[in-house]
């Protein structure tokens, strides 16, 4: 699903941020400045919020623009998968979220499948790297890349967590509503494949 302001509005916001990293000159600084008034305004107009929110969430970060990385932990128990209920929303989702600074990808997987699900794991392997813009989610203001591991339980038991209101393992055929999001039907699916098939390849898109 793509929205073409939505890109022009990242591009912009990248390009000033690098932009203001980098200069030297006070006018190019108002250029830049600039620029990212405009992005938040592309954003403010498309999505109908107001402009505050948006100028902390999209346009406050500093240095050199580079993806952010979601890590979502994979775990299977008698061929179903661990889901956990957001309270956010009230939908389904492989428990996760943004990667830590100081933690690696797998043991950000395995602590955020504790602290949502309950269940101690191992990181076994790296399923899949995608990028968030190819697949169904509805638009949000990041270029966001998913990372998604495979764990085994190793202990624990099933706890909700601070973020997290319920948790349950599903059959590929009776998935409850999920949180686009972070995660869309298309990509439980292709979580169960890894299943059906432990050789498969990590996909890369």
């Amino acid at each position: 699903m793509t929205y073409q302001w939505l890109e022009w509005a990242k591009q912009i916001q990248a390009i000033a941020q690098i932009g203001l990293t980098y200069t030297k000159d006070p006018y190019d600084v108002e250029r830049y400045e600039e620029l990212r008034r405009i992005s938040v305004d592309i954003l403010a107009h498309h999505t109908r919020q107001e402009r505050s929110p948006i100028e902390l969430a999209f346009a406050n970060e500093t240095g050199y623009a580079t993806p952010k990385v979601d890590i979502r932990g994979v775990v299977f128990r008698d061929n179903k998968i661990l889901l956990v209920q957001e309270k956010i929303d009230g939908a389904w989702a492989l428990p996760g979220g943004w990667a830590d600074i100081g933690l690696s990808p797998s043991e950000i997987a395995v602590k955020e499948i504790r602290e949502e699900s309950g269940f101690d794991t191992a990181a076994i392997r790296l399923l899949a790297v995608m990028d968030k813009k190819f697949h169904q989610h509805p638009p949000e203001p990041y270029h966001v890349y998913k990372l998604f591991i495979a764990c085994e339980i190793i202990g624990g038991e099933a706890t909700s967590g601070l973020e997290t209101s319920a948790v349950g393992f599903f059959d590929e055929e009776r998935l409850p509503s999920l949180s686009l999001e972070r995660n869309t039907p298309e990509q439980i699916k292709t979580m169960f494949e890894f299943l059906r098939d432990p050789q498969k390849s990590v996909i890369l898109d």
